[in-house]
C-alpha cells in the first residue's frame, strides 16, 4: 500500500484482500484495489449471481467459506445488507479465523466502527469505509469510484491513515465522519440520492400521462421504456437543476414556488390530483419544503396547507 499524502505511515507494498460478500458493492470495491496492485485471494460467494460477478470482476479469486477467507486475509472487507452486518461480525468473531492486526472494513453507511467492537477486541484494526455512491452492477461501478468520496469512521489517526490511503488508491476522496455522526451522515446521503429517483420517477409518470394519448404526428409514442420522450424531456432541466443546486444551493430555486406564485401551483395541484392523488400529494410536500427557502407570500402557504 503506497503512502502518497500519508506522512510516515509504514504500510506494507501489498495487501492479501478477501471480501465477505460479493455483492456490487463489495466486488467493485475488489476489482478497484487489484487496479491498485493489492490482490483479492478469497471471496465469499453463496448465490448464483454472485459467483458470475467474481467471475466477470475477480477472476483470479478463490470462492471459499468465510472463515477460511478471513484467515487469509490482511485486509478483510465486509460487504453486506445492513440488517445482516451484525450477525457477520459475530460469526466471524466466533469463527478464530481473524488475526490480530487484520485491517476490517466494513461498508455500511449508517455505521461506524462501534459495529465492529467484537473484532476490535481480537486486535484487528477497525474501519468503516463508506462509498458516496449508488452500484448498478456494471463496470461503471468501478470506473465511477475514481470521483467517489467515502465515509471514513476508524478509531485513530493511525486508523485514518491506513483508510485514507486506501481511498485514495482506489481512486477516491477520504471524507471523516465521526462516529456519533455516522447515521445522519447516511440519511443525508439516502435522501439526496434515494428520495431523488422517487421524484424523478414521478415526474416521468406525470408526463406520460400529460404526452399520451392519440398519436400525434412526428412525435414518439409514448409508453413505459426507458429512454423515451419524458426522458429526453426532463433529462436536461433536472440536470442544470442539479448542476445549479450544487454551486448555488437554495438560490438556484427556479418556477412559481420560487416567484410565489399561488394560482400557478394551485392550478399544478388540480391537474395532479386528477391524473393521480399520489403525485399531488409528494407535488404538495415537496412544494411545501421547497417553500420554506423562499419569502413565500401567505396565500401560497394557504394553498399548499389544503
Amino acid at each position: 500500500m503506497t503512502s502518497s499524502g500519508i506522512a510516515n505511515w509504514p504500510a506494507p507494498a501489498r495487501l492479501t484482500v478477501g471480501i465477505v460478500s460479493a455483492g456490487r458493492v463489495g466486488t467493485a470495491l475488489g476489482a478497484a484495489l487489484e487496479s491498485a496492485d493489492h490482490v483479492v485471494g478469497a471471496v465469499v460467494a453463496r448465490s448464483d449471481a454472485a459467483r458470475d460477478r467474481v467471475a466477470r470482476r475477480l477472476p483470479e479469486s478463490q470462492i471459499l467459506p468465510v472463515h477460511e477467507v478471513a484467515a487469509r486475509s490482511e485486509l478483510l472487507i465486509i460487504s453486506v445488507p445492513d440488517d445482516q452486518l451484525t450477525a457477520v461480525i459475530a460469526e466471524l468473531a466466533s469463527s478464530g479465523a481473524v488475526r490480530p492486526g487484520t485491517i476490517v472494513a466494513h461498508t455500511a453507511g449508517a455505521h461506524g466502527i462501534g459495529i465492529l467492537a467484537p473484532l476490535t477486541e481480537l486486535g484487528v484494526t477497525p474501519l468503516a469505509l463508506h462509498p458516496a455512491m449508488t452500484f448498478v452492477d456494471t463496470d461503471d461501478d468501478t470506473t465511477r469510484l475514481r470521483s467517489t468520496c467515502f465515509g471514513v469512521t476508524a478509531a485513530d489517526e493511525i486508523g485514518h491513515a491506513v483508510g485514507s490511503t486506501l481511498v485514495l488508491e482506489m481512486g477516491g476522496e477520504s471524507v471523516r465522519v465521526r462516529e456519533e455522526a455516522r447515521t445522519l451522515y447516511h440519511a443525508a446521503l439516502a435522501h439526496g440520492a434515494n428520495h431523488l429517483v422517487a421524484l424523478i420517477s414521478d415526474s416521468l409518470a406525470a408526463l406520460r400521462i400529460a404526452l399520451a394519448g392519440p398519436e400525434i404526428p412526428g412525435q414518439d409514442f409514448i409508453d413505459e421504456n426507458a429512454a423515451g420522450l419524458p426522458e429526453r424531456l426532463l433529462g436536461p432541466l433536472v440536470s442544470a437543476a442539479l448542476q445549479n443546486t450544487l454551486e448555488l444551493g437554495p438560490r438556484a430555486l427556479t418556477g412559481p414556488v420560487a416567484r410565489g406564485d399561488a394560482v400557478a401551483v394551485a392550478g399544478h395541484l388540480a391537474a395532479l390530483r386528477e391524473a393521480d392523488p399520489d403525485l399531488a400529494e409528494a407535488y404538495r410536500t415537496m412544494s411545501l419544503r421547497a417553500a420554506s427557502y423562499t419569502r413565500a407570500p401567505a396565500a401560497l402557504i394557504e394553498v399548499l396547507e389544503r
